[in-house]
């Protein structure tokens, strides 16, 4: 049996036969011969042949036995899931332990062969032959077998979201969900199975179902604990590839953080190293410098495949088939083998960029050479030539594809994103596995990349329509003659720009199925959608309407039309899909006019609908609301769905609150959590409307559940904090107005053991200082997630500030980022006044004076809050001042604090200079008001009294002056001793101090002579005089 397709028969090895679930039987005995040929059939591809063996025949119903017969009337129901599953529980319930067992096994691979054989139909290719369809639906004609496939589809609909209306041969997968799914099969060794069917069920979905998505969780929780147990713990391939696939489910429902974790483990399983490094090269033609360049050095350090497979069976389990699998030759990664075939790849045509970077050889080593010392790399990467690396294995490659798509989910689409991902696919494409569906993987990933730049977009859309064109002509059978497969007639198949790909340019359906699971790569209609949004981010919306319209993907023609401002178009697009046109209302020009008429296109928001909805209904109806602003489609959307579709709710919700009803949008976004209680938007959105209608609690509970959720969400945690002061505020005012007040009549009625019960039992009172803390905690969070937010940081000084007692170090912090983010643009006005005054005036009196200089301190006194402030004042505080006089008292402040006499008086004069230079305050009268000229004539009376006071103290002070250098002696000869002389800071401060006072009062005499701060100058002249 070729390794590449064993899993299957793993699977069945690994159950527990001997007195578990099937009961006692010879766990050593050999396999059946009808299961073995079924695995044979298997293992070459041959699909055809199992949906059309004996015991396939009977469970379809184009055969019967003496059991079957008993149920054959229910196909007159025309109900496929009542057939299939009462002709399954027939067969599996008869005979003996071991028939059992065989018809267990032979419907499992009837199951999962059915789930291969859809996913080859309509994400890898070839295509099926039609005895495939036939086998599914004998003896039926083609009008009950399209009306079937269409119940199909409709059944596959959960919470809301549906599954695209024409999807190909859904009847395979509706099989392989009813066998797998059957509660017969409800083994912890199916499990698997049965993960695989609800994740391709929850991919054909149009949006996340919480329904789906908490069955397969609960599926990862059972198979954590058997990868943990058993002869699944001696597997490294095996749990490699569960962890592969876990991580590609995580990624779906962006959980990132949990895909990044499962891709390490996978990859320490296999034994694989990689790093995102640099290396000296060139990217242009016409380079002539080298540059850094992005490259990811990746090799395997365990490379004993025997290893491996030795590991991927137990011999005591049945000895025949590890015998088998161990006989089978290992594929080498180098050497002899014959090159396999690719998918089509574009070269990049560009008349600047090269195709690959050119790095730069060492001349020594004949390496590339690094950017620096490469003593962060694994030991294993240090030797590896960027330009000739080793060829990866197929998990390897999905490893890098997969962070690499990790990456793109969890980060910003920015261009530095882009450059980080971008390595992770060109190491997969320039010496990853060969494999067909991979390398094709990789040309996406890489595509989706290339889209967002100037010189390489040409070839993103290229790749992306070669792949597009790849896949329907891969998955697409030569005669079709029906709409069934999504092309309508023969002549409807798309056009393309390049040449269709030859039987020559293909890859056997063993070898692109080998690692689906792991890949989870998209299916034609998703790929052929990506391909017209990649046209409408250029500008081709008449050729992304032709893809759409092609599709008959609806929703997404309307939201085009409505990109493109043409609103009535997409609303008759999508009144077309849910409305009887002859039952529609309109309003008549000539009856008064009712009070719910839409006034775009004169049609009531309540029209009749029709008897038989799309299985998207709730979503078109969603879209149509979004449109006219009509809460009543929200409704309607919501009722059709049986109150499950939860984006209805949060339509609704979303409305309300921009008209600012926020009970009713909070009612709506709880609804929407009852059906999807981990859409982390709701929970914010909740918790916003509660903070509007200052219910802090429950604001509180919402917040915290959406950072549980999604832990990076900065907004989250500042709102977060947002509702902890508001609590603490409350708790603060409570306090104050509590007062001491005598038992009234009822509680002394109580007796004292009552009463110290009810004590006992009732509610601790918030704790404000803790509340406070904990807000700031949040803010700290939110400040490093979002690092650029200026207004972030300023609230984390506010909360800083307020905490008991104030957290000094934070606020320096906050401050100091807040000026790196708005000095350049804002200057003074960056700095908040408040805060620093806080500051100063906690470091002047608290601690001991300081060295100017911070090298002079120790160093554990050098990150003090003392040290930290005077480096955010001489650093970034004074060379932004300019016209702020407070702001220049608290520098001369902080200088005398320092022992800096001299700068304290030029910081003082600063100060008064600045007042002065403040127009209109001599004219008693700033604009039309008067009160702001007398505050600002009383600003310059402080600053005048303020700077006279500084001279007086200040001015005649001696300060000793190092003389760096030789100084003279008494003979006139020099030495080379230094020597320090004493000084007088202003000689002439009293000339200074009148000078002063009498500039002020010369520019305000007419408008201020004879008012309060005229008199104190006038008084304080004459006091400088007598000195």
């Amino acid at each position: 049996m070729s390794r590449e397709m064993d899993s299957l028969a793993l699977q069945l090895l690994q159950w527990d036969a001997d007195g578990g679930e099937l009961g006692t039987v010879d766990p050593l005995a050999p396999w059946p011969d009808s299961v073995k040929t079924l695995l044979d059939y298997y293992t070459s591809g041959d699909f055809v042949s199992i949906l059309t063996s004996p015991f396939a025949r009977l469970l379809l119903g184009s055969d019967d036995d003496d059991g079957t017969r008993t149920v054959t009337g229910k196909e007159s129901s025309h109900d496929f899931s009542i057939h299939i599953g009462a002709r399954i529980s027939s067969l599996l319930s008869s005979g003996d332990a071991a028939s059992r067992l065989e018809a267990t096994w032979l419907a499992v691979i009837i199951g999962f062969t059915a789930l291969q054989a859809f996913l080859q139909s309509t994400v890898t290719g070839p295509p099926l032959p039609a005895t495939t369809r036939e086998a599914i639906f004998p003896r039926q004609g083609e009008l009950e077998v399209e009306s079937r496939r269409k119940k199909l589809i409709a059944s596959l609909t959960v919470d809301g979201a549906a599954a695209h209306h024409l999807t190909p041969d859904v009847e395979l997968f509706c099989l392989a969900r009813l066998i797998l799914e059957h509660e017969a099969l409800h083994m912890p060794r199916t499990a698997r199975l049965r993960l695989q069917v609800k994740f391709i069920h929850q991919r054909m979905l149009s949006e996340q179902a919480p329904t789906v998505q908490s069955e397969i969780y609960r599926l990862l929780e059972t198979l954590e604990v058997q990868l943990s147990t058993g002869i699944a713990k001696r597997q490294r391939q095996g749990r490699a590839e569960f962890l592969l696939e876990r991580a590609t489910i995580h990624t779906y429902y962006g959980f990132d953080e949990k895909a990044r974790a499962d891709l390490d483990r996978a990859a320490k399983e296999i034994g694989f190293v990689y790093a995102l490094t640099g290396r000296l090269g060139k990217r242009t033609k016409f380079q002539e410098k080298d540059t850094s360049q992005l490259v990811v050095l990746a090799r395997s350090i365990a490379k004993d495949d025997s290893v491996l497979a030795k590991e991927d069976v137990d011999p005591k389990r049945n000895p025949e088939t590890a015998s088998s699998l161990e006989q089978q030759p290992m594929v080498a990664s180098h050497g002899g083998e014959k090159e396999p075939t690719k998918p089509t790849v574009l070269d990049l045509n560009d008349d600047t960029l090269l195709d690959n970077i050119s790095f730069t050889k060492d001349v020594s080593s004949n390496l590339p050479r690094p950017l620096q010392d490469d003593d962060l790399l694994p030991a294993e990467l240090i030797d590896l030539d960027a330009s000739d690396q080793p060829r990866l294995e197929p998990l390897e490659s999905i490893i890098l594809l997969s962070l690499a798509s990790s990456i793109t989910n969890t980060s910003p689409a920015d261009g530095l994103t882009r450059e980080e991902t971008l390595p992770y696919a060109t190491r997969v494409l320039d010496g990853g596995s060969n494999n067909w569906q991979i390398y094709t993987q990789a040309l996406l990933v890489r595509s989706r990349i290339e889209g967002y730049k100037t010189r390489t977009f040409e070839r993103s859309v290229l790749q992306l329509q070669a792949l597009v064109d790849q896949v329907i002509a891969e998955t697409t059978p030569q005669k079709e003659s029906s709409d069934e497969h999504g092309y309508g007639n023969p002549g409807d198949q798309p056009s393309t720009f390049l040449p269709r790909p030859t039987d020559s340019d293909s890859a056997p359906v063993t070898e692109r199925l080998r690692y689906i699971y792991q890949l989870s790569s998209p299916t034609r209609w998703e790929l052929e959608a990506e391909l017209a949004a990649r046209w409408i981010s250029l500008g081709g919306i008449k050729t992304a309407l032709e893809i759409y319209e092609r599709l008959q993907m609806w929703a997404e023609i309307a939201l085009c039309w409505a990109g493109l401002d043409k609103e009535e178009k997409a609303r008759e697009v999508l009144q077309t899909q849910l409305f009887d046109r002859g039952n529609m209302i309109t309003s008549d020009p000539t009856e008064e006019e009712p009070d719910d008429v839409d006034e775009k296109n004169g049609a009531s928001p309540v029209m009749s609908l029709k008897d038989a909805l799309p299985a998207d209904a709730p979503r078109l109806l969603c879209i149509l609301g979004d449109i006219d602003h009509s809460p009543e489609y929200y409704e309607t959307a919501w009722s059709v769905s049986g109150y499950r579709y939860a984006r209805a709710q949060r339509s609704l919700g979303k409305h309300y609150f921009s008209l600012r009803d926020y009970v009713r949008a909070a009612e709506a976004y709880e609804k929407a959590l009852r059906v999807n209680q981990l859409n982390h938007g709701s929970w914010y959105a909740l918790g916003c409307a509660r903070l509007q209608l200052g219910q802090w609690d429950d604001a509180m509970a919402a917040f915290i559940r959406a950072v549980q959720l999604e832990e990076e969400d900065a907004e989250g945690w500042s709102n977060l904090a947002a509702a902890l002061l508001e609590k603490a505020k409350l708790a603060e005012a409570a306090v104050h107005e509590q007062q001491p007040s005598k038992r009234s009549v009822s509680e002394e009625s109580l007796g004292d053991k009552d009463a110290e019960l009810a004590e006992k039992t009732t509610t601790p009172p918030p704790n404000p200082p803790r509340l406070r803390l904990n807000a700031l905690k949040a803010l700290k969070r939110a400040s490093s997630l979002q690092f650029d937010n200026w207004r972030i940081w300023e609230n984390l000084l506010v909360v800083a500030a307020t905490t008991t007692p104030p957290s000094y170090t934070d606020m320096i912090s906050a401050l100091d980022r807040i000026l790196s983010i708005r000095g350049p643009s804002a200057g003074e006005r960056a700095i908040d006044i408040d805060m620093l005054t806080l500051l100063v005036r906690h470091v002047t009196s608290t601690y001991d004076p300081r060295s100017s200089s911070i090298a002079d301190q120790p160093f554990s006194e050098r990150f003090s809050i003392p040290s930290s402030l005077i480096t955010l004042v001489d650093n970034k505080i004074k060379p932004l001042i300019t016209t702020s006089p407070p702001l220049w008292a608290l520098l001369a402040r902080l200088s005398l604090w320092r022992r800096h006499p001299r700068a304290a008086l030029e910081s003082y004069e600063k100060a008064w200079r600045a007042a002065l230079a403040a127009k209109g305050w001599e004219d008693g009268i700033v604009g039309a008001s008067i009160s702001e000229a007398e505050r600002m004539w009383d600003e310059v009376v402080e600053r005048t009294e303020e700077v006279v006071g500084a001279y007086e103290s200040l001015g005649g002070m001696e300060v000793e002056v190092e003389l760096n250098g030789p100084a003279k002696a008494e003979d006139g000869e020099m030495n080379g001793r230094e020597t320090k002389s004493e000084t007088v800071i202003r000689g002439d401060w009293t000339f200074k101090a009148r000078s002063a006072i009498r500039t002020v009062m010369g520019r305000g005499r007419v408008a201020w002579e004879g008012s309060e701060g005229w008199k104190r100058l006038g008084e304080r002249l004459e006091e400088v005089k007598r000195d």
